[in-house]
């Protein structure tokens, strides 16, 4: 998305730019539509056991949950991950070969989605997601994707993954960052709940039979808010879009 009004974890956009967003990035199953949806999920290297079975189990359910909730074909989907099989880990080469298959295929009226789960770091003038081997900077994530001819749609939902939203807007793409601030560097429990938002009837805000983008964001936000009430903490990460 072009620079300009952003909307926090809990805070409302006005209805006409609220509207448009759902429009534009609504997920419908059962429905057709002219574009098409293609998706690319990249699970990023874990550093730890625990990791990297929860990063696993949110890139399985998220992937379970376009395919079979939302109809996407599985041909539109790529999926790399923390995996022995250097075909589908998730490298920067890797990564490079999805997006350039997807700009192959795509046209300038479908929607490619990336979701990133992992870890991520920023040292004050590199913001990285964490990968298997080199990982690649915010920049270099928008070199590949300027050549995309359809809308895109980043949620990049680790730590420290704030200058994200700078350095990917632009026209025709939405970005979504788990942190407010590039010095968030816990890990965070936002894919948690925007995955589970997918799923979940209560996230169909109006009622309509479909889960956007925007409604996925806003109910992981309020997920994200009750996580840290119910604990007694203070919230360390607050969502922006």
């Amino acid at each position: 998305m072009a620079p300009g009004p952003r909307a926090r974890g809990g805070e409302r956009w006005p209805p006409r730019l609220a509207w448009a967003v759902v429009l534009l990035l609504c997920l419908s199953p059962g429905t057709a539509a002219a574009e098409e949806r293609f998706v690319l999920i990249v699970s990023g290297a874990s550093g730890a056991q625990e990791y990297a079975a929860t990063f696993s189990a949110w890139t399985t359910e998220l992937a379970r949950t376009l395919t079979h909730r939302f109809n996407l074909d599985a041909s539109r989907l790529v999926v790399l991950s923390e995996s022995d099989d250097a075909t589908v880990a998730s490298t920067a080469a890797n990564v490079r070969r999805a997006i350039t298959l997807f700009q192959r295929r795509m046209t300038r009226d479908d929607v490619l989605l990336v979701v990133l789960i992992g870890h991520g770091t920023f040292d004050g003038i590199d913001a990285k997601f964490n990968l298997v081997g080199p990982d690649l900077e915010a920049a270099q994530w928008a070199a590949l994707l300027d050549p995309v001819p359809g809308r895109v749609v980043l949620v990049n939902t680790t730590a420290a993954s704030f200058p994200f939203l700078e350095r990917l807007a632009g026209p025709r793409r939405v970005v979504i960052a788990a942190t407010d601030s590039p010095a968030q560097r816990y890990q965070t429990v936002f894919p948690e709940y925007f995955i589970k938002a997918f799923a979940d009837e209560a996230a169909d805000l109006d009622k309509n039979g479909r889960v956007s983008i925007w409604e996925a964001f806003a109910a992981a936000s309020a997920g994200v808010r009750r996580h840290y009430q119910q604990r007694g903490q203070l919230s360390t990460e607050r969502a922006l879009l």
